[in-house]
């Protein structure tokens, strides 16, 4: 399927986690690599939101279980010969040295940003419409009139604090997102239902459509079965509604 728009549910709290992260990451990846002043609040914004994130709860216990559930699911494919083992290999000992990264580290990620006032003042305000006003924060107002060169350096210093559990987030997506082969499937009338095995989770939905096509779809689910709705939204100022035409997509359920 060429020229296609891919869309993801996750199905569980843990991948709906680190999906928001992942998206944090790139959006940060693209800010901290620009100089104006805008650019440099956005990624400021961006840190804050994956500092939020850590904030909610133990990440980097989450993090491990993961990357142990993985290694243990991808250990017992060590017997199959039709395996490329090289490749499975390298994979187990990336798990196995992100875990052991993970648990010699000591303190929170957030730790720098917890204890920084300046981004702590930020972070207060941001939650207003328009709370970062220079008015309001005559402190941001002076970094932001730094040069260039002090801010990013100030940005790559606080998003690097981060930098392996982007890497833990990266690995365990792309594995999840590969644990499993596309299949092709029918919506009739729009609509598409499918039950799920609760003894093998699936992490994530994805529904790969062509960029063509004048539909979307809307999923949800849970861990016994998920539905897709592909609805229609002609004009942006009315409500879209479920076409009643037949939608050929791809499917992957991931399942690891």
């Amino acid at each position: 399927m060429q020229n296609r728009i891919i869309y993801e549910q996750p199905l569980n709290e843990r991948i709906r986690t680190l999906l928001r992260l992942e998206y944090l990451f790139k959006q940060g990846n693209h800010f901290l690599g620009e100089t104006s002043v805008w650019d440099s609040r956005a990624m400021l914004l961006t840190i804050l939101e994956i500092g939020s994130i850590f904030s909610r709860g133990d990440l980097k216990g989450e993090l491990m279980k993961e990357l142990e559930r993985h290694g243990a699911t991808l250990a017992r494919l060590e017997s199959n010969p039709d395996v490329d083992h090289r490749r499975l290999g390298e994979i187990l000992n990336k798990l196995d040295s992100l875990i052991d990264r993970l648990h010699v580290m000591s303190g929170q990620f957030d730790h720098a940003i917890k204890n920084s006032e300046f981004l702590n003042s930020v972070k207060q305000r941001s939650a207003m419409p328009g709370g970062t006003c220079d008015f309001d924060l005559p402190a941001l107002h002076y970094w932001l009139e730094r040069p260039a060169e002090v801010r990013i350096r100030n940005l790559q210093a606080w998003f690097g604090s981060f930098a392996i559990i982007h890497e833990a987030v990266t690995l365990i997506l792309h594995l999840t997102r590969q644990s499993s082969v596309p299949v092709n499937e029918r919506a009739e009338g729009g609509f598409f239902q499918k039950s799920l095995d609760p003894n093998i989770p699936c992490q994530m939905v994805r529904v790969a459509v062509p960029s063509n096509l004048p539909f979307f779809p809307e999923i949800s689910g849970g861990k016994h079965r998920f539905s897709i709705r592909f609805l229609e939204q002609p004009n942006l100022d009315t409500r879209a509604a479920q076409t009643t035409a037949d939608v050929d997509f791809q499917l992957t359920c991931c399942i690891i």
